[in-house]
């Protein structure tokens, strides 16, 4: 796993140690083995000694980049594509030079390459790409990935909803606001929310190991997306509080500047489903909202 060491790498480290012989992770830090995970050091956009590691291997998942939670001033803005860009080329690079290049390579994508939905879902047949510099980094790095000859390695561009998990990604965020009240609505609560449960996410990436036939783009979203007003309510109802006060849109841009942010994360409406995992018989583990975030909730308590 390239840039593995964060959230989403510690959630497949976990879901892959009992399945798999050994996992790699490559981090621009040294971390220590812990069983059958080990960390190599990598910069994202030079060859090593780690490249070697890629021969014969059965997955590489490559999930580099800069998180966007950030103001999209020019310095984040360069460092949000460089951080995608540099190491999937890199990736490519070594992968046409081995002799037995990984079988699967799994980049990560965003399902926010869609444009703002309100009015009818977005799949990977009839979805309408967007407009925006969120859109712009979503499509140079789907068309890096893309470029590159690779008849040994299928590959498979997973457009990523909002991952909500235990530990950390957007669950904890939100259930805090509950906490104190400010569960509300986030704008006029219209917006769709296209998420997946950290565990389903896991588990399609283990089902793409499994399926030669898939490749090209896949949205690794829930077949239930929720509108943000109705999101909300579900978190206040499982966790037991009977009130949040709403956040208007003019507030959330205040907000935005004081945390450094930005609303586009909150107010664009991601209206993503996932035709081809359904197509192809893929079964979610958590499908709706409640039954993630009682999940969600249970292991936080824990």
């Amino acid at each position: 796993m390239a840039g593995g060491n964060g959230y989403i790498g510690n959630v497949l480290a976990e879901y892959y140690r009992p399945l798999a012989s050994e996992i790699i992770i490559l981090a621009r830090k040294a971390g220590a083995s812990n069983g059958n995970v080990r960390t190599l050091v990598w910069d994202g956009k030079n060859e090593g000694d780690w490249a070697t590691e890629l021969e014969n291997s059965d997955l590489l998942i490559n999930l580099c980049g800069k998180n966007v939670n950030c103001r999209y001033n020019t310095k984040n803005k360069q460092a949000i594509l460089d951080s995608r860009i540099d190491p999937t080329g890199l990736l490519g690079k070594v992968i046409a030079k081995l002799k037995y290049p990984p079988a699967l390579w799994i980049n990560a994508a965003s399902a926010t390459i869609y444009r703002h939905a309100e009015d009818r879902p977005q799949d990977e047949f009839t979805g309408e790409i967007g407009a925006g510099f969120s859109v712009d980094i979503c499509k140079a790095w789907e068309s890096l990935f893309f470029s590159f000859e690779t008849p040994k390695t299928r590959k498979v561009a997973l457009r990523i909803g909002i991952v909500f998990g235990k530990s950390d990604g957007v669950f904890p965020r939100l259930l805090n606001l509950v906490k104190i009240g400010l569960g509300g609505q986030q704008g006029n609560g219209r917006q769709y929310v296209s998420w997946i449960h950290e565990q389903d996410l896991a588990a399609i990436t283990g089902w793409l190991l499994e399926h030669p036939e898939i490749e090209g783009t896949i949205n690794a979203v829930s077949p239930n997306p929720i509108q943000n007003v109705r999101q909300m309510q579900v978190i206040r109802s499982v966790y037991g509080m009977p009130f949040g006060l709403p956040a208007p849109e003019w507030l959330l841009k205040i907000g935005s500047i004081i945390i450094g942010t930005e609303t586009e994360l909150i107010l664009k409406s991601r209206w993503v489903v996932p035709a081809r995992l359904l197509n192809a018989g893929f079964k979610f583990k958590y499908p709706g909202m409640k039954e993630a975030v009682e999940e969600c909730l249970k292991k936080a308590q824990n």
